[in-house]
């Protein structure tokens, strides 16, 4: 059996019946998983009533012509630090590879850019992430919690939040109805 380890570049979708209310339905791009342990930040839901330019003027950025996009919940750690998930067009000072398919970037120089018109084509605003210790994200997988899968770019840049989640399985061959938060024995 293949190991649920190294999801980096791909979609962590939870399973029905996850347990934790924090994570029902939840997406999470899947930005670092490795020995050290794994971070990914939430894309399938919006922070209520928070555009991108109430989060620019909050801290001091112009929005410019920059459209106002709902800010994502990115998870429950830290939510009140800032991160975009985005396309690797462009890249600053602390933007990191996510496996050669997106960048997240955590610094106000994304923002600076996009509000200038001059940064990435496609990105995604979240504030928190979701974060797991060495090994945690592999036993919470190995409990049917959760489910990881490739899934083409235009699904994490195009799609709604709340379209993501059924889309991404659907990307990967499962009908969302045919899942159950139950589990049977044989």
């Amino acid at each position: 059996m293949d190991s649920p380890r190294f999801l980096t570049g791909q979609l962590l979708l939870a399973m029905p019946g996850i347990g934790d209310p924090r994570f029902e339905r939840a997406v999470i791009a899947m930005c670092v998983h490795d020995e050290g342990g794994a971070l990914g930040i939430g894309i399938g839901a919006h922070v209520p009533g928070l555009g991108l330019h109430d989060l620019m003027r909050r801290l001091d950025i112009d929005p410019g012509d920059s459209p106002d996009a709902p800010v994502h919940r990115g998870g429950p750690v830290e939510p009140s630090r800032g991160f975009v998930l985005h396309s690797a067009d462009w890249g600053g000072e602390g933007s990191v590879d996510v496996a050669g398919r997106w960048v997240l970037t955590a610094t106000l120089d994304v923002l600076k850019a996009i509000a200038e018109g001059r940064g990435p084509t496609r990105w995604i605003a979240a504030l928190g992430y979701a974060g797991w210790a060495p090994g945690q994200l592999d036993d919470e997988m190995a409990r049917h919690g959760w489910f990881g899968t490739p899934v083409p770019d235009a699904l994490l840049f195009e799609r709604e939040a709340d379209e993501r989640w059924a889309g991404a399985y659907a990307a990967a061959g499962i009908d969302t109805r045919l899942l159950s938060a139950s589990a049977g024995r044989a």
